[in-house]
């Protein structure tokens, strides 16, 4: 029959099922006191703290600590201790030297007479403050030259500069030359002459700026003026529930 329901088997998921990721994602949750859902309602929580310091200083050691039994409240009850030591050694006495203990023939010769003897040994520097110079250490006076002590000299001569003293060419006047002066610049005080100079070339004033040439146009590319046929373009696939938009008739 036409137009009656009739049940069929599910041929597959549809895309509709895989368009998000569902309401598992950015859900906050409702256990802990971070990130915890504001719709529903938080139970009371509670951590493991840490052990806080003390604020008084008790060294006492309590009840806990072992009492000797010979302590009583007013010292210790004054029996007799005993303990197991080992033997203490005896004093050692002084013990006065036999006859056999010293070496009279190892006296020298503190205790006898001896021969001399001799050895053979360097020989001892001097005295360190004995600072006499030997008789190289001394230098005689130049006997050459002109400074001779305690003899006579020869005549020396010696090869020295030409002395513009007493010479031919010696300035007695000692007046300025003619090169001596400044000479001034005849412009000052006549008339100017004409000065050139050389600079660079003049730009003349004109419009610098880039214009785009014929070739930069492209008026094959232009759909303005003209007819075009129609484009297409890959699309994203939308969903099958989306309500597509109808246009109606124009007027």
């Amino acid at each position: 029959m036409s137009g009656t329901f009739q049940p069929h088997q599910r041929r597959g998921p549809i895309a509709a099922e895989y368009s998000s990721p569902g309401p598992r994602y950015m859900v906050p949750g409702s256990t802990g006191q971070r990130n915890h859902d504001a719709r529903k309602f938080m139970a009371p929580s509670y951590s493991f703290g840490i052990r806080h310091a003390k604020f008084t200083s008790d060294c006492s050691p309590g009840p806990g600590y072992l009492v000797q039994p010979n302590i009583t409240r007013k010292g210790q009850d004054g029996t007799p201790h005993y303990s197991l030591y080992s033997r203490p050694k005896d004093a050692i006495t002084f013990k006065t030297p036999a006859p056999g203990t010293y070496s009279p023939e190892k006296a020298g010769k503190s205790a006898q007479k001896s021969a001399p003897a001799y050895s053979l040994s360097s020989r001892t520097r001097g005295f360190r403050f004995d600072q006499s110079p030997a008789a190289n250490a001394y230098t005689l006076p130049n006997i050459l030259g002109g400074k001779a002590v305690g003899k006579n000299s020869a005549p020396c001569y010696s090869l020295t500069g030409r002395s513009k003293i007493g010479s031919f060419h010696e300035d007695l006047q000692k007046t300025p030359g003619p090169g001596t002066y400044r000479v001034t610049n005849p412009n000052i005080y006549k008339q100017n002459d004409p000065s050139y100079s050389m600079t660079a070339r003049n730009q003349l004033p004109s419009d610098s700026t880039r214009k785009p040439g014929p070739g930069q146009h492209s008026p094959e590319k232009v759909r303005i003026t003209k007819r075009a046929a129609p484009s297409f373009s890959f699309g994203i696939r939308h969903s099958q529930y989306m309500c597509p938009v109808l246009f109606g008739p124009r007027d």
